[in-house]
């Protein structure tokens, strides 16, 4: 699998970076949230390299991009890391930045770490979040939950991350980037196609509603019916005579 990484912001990324050749293939772009320290970079860094760094400097938002086959084809995947949310006064603590992430994305990767229960509570506020921002949207959501090889410090059991994922109707996966790359690559993968999903389900609807003939007039149909029968009258009547 051919692996392309760069590294900007979004507006770095829109500005600066050059044209993709004309058959360039369908762009998705992911954008990875949570609260601080839960290993956003981590994760980010480990789907893209398959490497796993333990330290990381301060999250600066860094785009990061890849290749990636889905169903036989080529995509381009642009993933976004954000700087770490809190919960301020019983509501989130999100910057301009972290909305217009938020925005930009197809699909979000929510991330808590299950040895820290704060970062669980914010799951179900940053979920309502992207709603609003996505709204009449169905904009596809992962729950990543982190560092499950780290049990003996846990403060989240498993199953409270995946009853929650199931009542907000997310697909739950529940990670070791340290130790387990395939399923990092499952969570970013089942993304992936239920983005491709939407954007090739969109253009041929389209396409078909175009194609669709339109009614024919009512008054149209009467006169044809019409015609017919006068046609028919005078058939009868050569006959007759």
């Amino acid at each position: 699998m051919r692996l392309t990484q760069s590294m900007c912001t979004i507006a770095e990324c829109a500005e600066g970076c050059p044209a993709p050749p004309a058959a360039r293939p369908r762009l998705v772009k992911i954008a990875v949230v949570g609260g601080s320290g839960v290993g956003k970079t981590a994760l980010v860094v480990r789907f893209l390299t398959r490497r796993f760094i333990g330290d990381y400097e301060r999250n600066a938002g860094n785009l990061y991009s890849r290749h990636i086959q889905i169903d036989g084809e080529t995509l381009a995947i642009q993933v976004q890391d954000t700087p770490g949310v809190q919960i301020h006064e019983h509501s989130l603590d999100c910057n301009e930045q972290l909305n217009r992430c938020i925005r930009w994305a197809d699909a979000l990767v929510i991330v808590f770490s299950i040895t820290d229960y704060k970062s669980y509570e914010l799951l179900s506020h940053l979920y309502q979040h992207v709603r609003q921002l996505h709204p009449g949207s169905s904009v596809p959501v992962v729950i990543v939950a982190n560092k499950a090889d780290l049990l003996h410090v846990k403060e989240v059991e498993p199953q409270h991350g995946l009853q929650l994922a199931n009542v907000l109707g997310c697909a739950f996966y529940e990670v070791s980037v340290s130790e387990n790359y395939n399923d990092v690559f499952s969570a970013f993968h089942v993304l992936c196609r239920e983005v491709s999903k939407q954007q090739t389900s969109s253009t041929p609807e389209r396409r078909r509603t175009s194609l669709i003939p339109r009614p024919k007039s009512p008054n149209m149909q009467n006169l044809k019916r019409r015609f017919k029968q006068a046609l028919s009258a005078k058939v009868r009547t050569v006959t007759s005579v």
